[in-house]
């Protein structure tokens, strides 16, 4: 153990047990004061599978933590197989477990295994009800309490989120009038390099409110930390873990880089607890940066600024590999459950290590601390409710639950306390615990406050033009306006700026960006200046189709995943290429435009090669469906979902390598399915008049966008890409 204790500046405490007004409401994965802290009493000691205390359970397939808001237990999950296996919404009454309503939705463009559906928790809205899920494949959802939807964004094909196998999201957080994600990419224009950035969108529209990249060549694209916002000396802070090793604090309004600490040689994926000194609490399971060693938890001071890796460590616990669950925080003690299924209570201040108990074997899931008890699970299948003391700590129940099958069920997702009972998810069910004696009220709370933030003062010290980024049509007008924030990140309100446009043209008429009826596809910014501050919000332009690309113009800035494929030049002419990547994966897709498309039909000249025995692939991407040459198998494959190919159609079609051929990808959706034909022919043949492929998808993928796919191992070249409307 080694100790840095200072004096912190005082400051507001965060409102918890001695709050006016309690939460009795579970609004987010780590409850509402994001310290996986209830201020519930009268709370069950024991419960069994069997009955006791056991109020309701109902069948569902989950792996995150519920939901509980409005007298609704909000949950996600999967369901279904082969072809009818999708990602699952749904909500039941929190008194009685009757099932209210379900939505399913298609996952695609994604190679995260089925098993891995439902990482991420969803994320509840107080003030409007809405409930916020982000799910593997990279669909942003909004939907109200009713399971109608709000609104929805793509954050794989407008904004190029990367996901891996593993299927690590992170949820969603809600602050003010902001719901905030944060995701690895490279997207459009100078947000191309991969890195993890951070997205603030307005809740209640879906608009683009700011954007940060704190970080960044990333080590990890596949990370979880989940951010929580907290005031420090005045200043509302997003404080988090990011792909890079680094821990980040960001003004949570705008995104501005505070402080940074550099912990880890790989990525971070469990989420920080902050008290009311100011001390940040996180953890990790990897290689430390400063030695040969896995695992740390650390104390960091939030209350300072810039790079504070060297001066801003207070403790820090040593080779506790704690990579994937979060602490929970109560009473100057953090709750600390380790990747072996160790829970440990540590004192906040000293890092002092007061007692150690062993709940299972696997730790994926975080404590929750309530009514003198914590309540944990472990993955496999257990759930425990613990007394801790002083010196030690008993448990006082502890069940696994199984499958049908007798395997055991796996628990991931965290308890959610609310109205007097304990909800939580598994592989096998959603469970309802309490007692069935007490009496049950459905009581609204809002979000605690974070803490007092003083009143804003001093010149603007950064400004924001909302919404920061749109893909505009000819013919539209959007509007625009720029917010302003003290040195705190406080709000200023609107101010007048002068505004000039960087690679767009359009009409400026005030705070109005008109576009002309005949504008092409552009890629820039519009850009607002006051005083010696600027701010920018980025532009795309898409005309309607048809469109031809025969890369004589180089690569697009409006392109998504250009980074992967290069511009060279045959015979005089212009061709695009992916070459054998250098590191990373060899599969990528370039998105060549808008997820808004539907019902079209693209086109492409593709060329395969070999080097030594592998082979490369190539394929077109329409709507979620891929169209793929495969090299080594000599096959033609229809798929919608890489990882478990839940539309799958495949043929042998023997093609040479170093020779041209053309593809074509149609997809026409109706209302009740979808129809996916293909066809391949050497460049320098007819036409044939007949598909080579055809699939059948009785869950239509209505749209998206249109792409080019390769795997390289050995090059691939494509040219004259065509798409045109059905």
């Amino acid at each position: 153990m080694r100790n840095r204790i200072q004096f912190c500046s005082f400051l507001p405490l965060l409102a918890l047990a001695a709050a006016s007004l309690q939460a009795e409401e579970w609004t987010s994965w780590r409850g509402p004061y994001q310290n996986g802290y209830s201020p519930q009493t009268g709370l069950i000691d024991t419960w069994s599978p069997e009955g006791e205390n056991l109020i309701w359970r109902h069948d569902f397939v989950a792996r995150s933590t519920p939901v509980v808001m409005g007298g609704r237990v909000f949950v996600n999950g999967r369901a279904g197989n082969g072809i009818d296996e999708q990602a699952v919404i749904a909500a039941f009454d929190a008194g009685t477990g009757e099932p209210l309503w379900e939505r399913r939705y298609n996952l695609y463009l994604t190679t995260v295994a089925y098993n891995r559906v439902g990482w991420a928790s969803l994320t509840g809205d107080p003030e409007t009800g809405y409930v916020y899920a982000q799910l593997v494949s990279g669909l942003f959802l909004c939907h109200d309490s009713d399971g109608n939807l709000v609104w929805s964004r793509s954050l794989k094909e407008e904004h190029g989120r990367f996901e891996g196998y593993g299927g690590r999201t992170a949820s969603p957080v809600i602050d003010e009038d902001l719901i905030i994600v944060n995701m690895n990419n490279g997207s459009w224009g100078a947000q191309g390099p991969p890195r993890h950035r951070y997205y603030a969108f307005d809740k209640r529209t879906g608009a683009v409110q700011w954007m940060s990249t704190p970080g960044g060549a990333v080590y990890d694209r596949n990370t979880q930390s989940i951010p929580i916002v907290t005031v420090i000396d005045n200043q509302r802070l997003l404080i988090t873990g990011n792909a890079d090793g680094r821990i980040y604090a960001l003004q949570a309004r705008t995104g501005k880089k505070v402080w940074e600490f550099n912990l880890s040689k790989r990525g971070i994926n469990a989420s920080p607890v902050v008290d009311d000194q100011g001390r940040v609490f996180i953890s990790h399971s990897e290689e430390n940066i400063d030695e040969g060693t896995l695992g740390r938890v650390i104390a960091i001071d939030g209350t300072l600024s810039g790079d504070i890796t060297n001066n801003g460590e207070l403790w820090r616990w040593n080779r506790n590999k704690a990579g994937f669950p979060s602490p929970a925080l109560h009473d100057g003690r953090l709750y600390i459950v380790n990747n072996s299924g160790n829970l440990a209570a540590v004192d906040a201040a000293t890092g002092e290590i007061h007692w150690e108990l062993s709940i299972g074997t696997v730790g994926k899931a975080s404590p929750v601390w309530a009514d003198g008890k914590i309540y944990a699970g472990e993955t496999n299948g257990h759930f425990a409710i613990i007394r801790p003391g002083d010196t030690s700590a008993e448990i006082l129940a502890r069940h696994q639950l199984k499958v049908p099958d007798g395997r055991y069920a796996e628990l991931y997702g965290s308890a959610a306390i609310a109205y007097g009972r304990i909800y939580f998810t598994t592989e096998e069910g959603v469970y309802c615990l309490g007692d069935r004696n007490a009496p049950f009220e459905v009581t609204a709370s809002p979000l605690p406050s974070r803490g007092d933030e003083g009143e804003p003062e001093g010149p603007p010290a950064t400004l924001l033009v909302t919404p920061a980024e749109i893909r505009a049509n000819p013919g539209e007008s959007h509007d625009f306006e720029v917010l302003a924030y003290d040195a705190l990140g406080r709000p200023l309100g609107t101010v007048d700026a002068d505004w000039s446009l960087k690679g767009v043209e359009a009409d400026l008429e005030g705070n109005t960006l008109r576009f002309s009826d005949d504008s092409s596809f552009q890629a820039g910014a519009l850009v607002a200046t006051s005083g010696d501050l600027t701010a920018e919000a980025r532009i795309r332009v898409f005309p309607p189709l048809p469109w031809t690309e025969d890369f004589s113009g180089g690569k697009r800035g409006y392109w998504i995943g250009g980074g992967r494929y290069d511009i060279a030049e045959e015979e005089g002419e212009s061709i695009l290429t992916k070459p054998v990547a250098e590191r990373g994966l060899l599969r990528s897709p370039l998105l060549l435009g808008p997820p808004s498309l539907g019902n079209y039909t693209i086109q492409a000249d593709v060329r395969n090669s070999q080097k030594g025995r592998r082979r490369s692939d190539s394929g077109l991407i329409n709507s979620g469906y891929i169209l793929d040459m495969l090299g080594i198998h000599q096959r033609l494959q229809i798929r919608s979902w890489s990882a478990e190919l839940r539309v799958e159609s495949k043929v042998d079609y023997a093609f040479e390598m170093d020779r041209w051929y053309t593809m074509k990808l149609r997809v026409e959706a109706e209302d009740d399915a979808a129809t996916i034909r293909g066809k391949v022919w050497p460049r320098d043949e007819e036409e044939p008049a007949e598909w080579t492929i055809t699939a059948e998808d009785p869950y239509p993928i209505r749209s998206g966008s249109p792409g080019l796919l390769g795997y390289s191992p050995a090059v691939v070249s494509y040219d004259n890409v065509r798409i045109t409307g059905n």
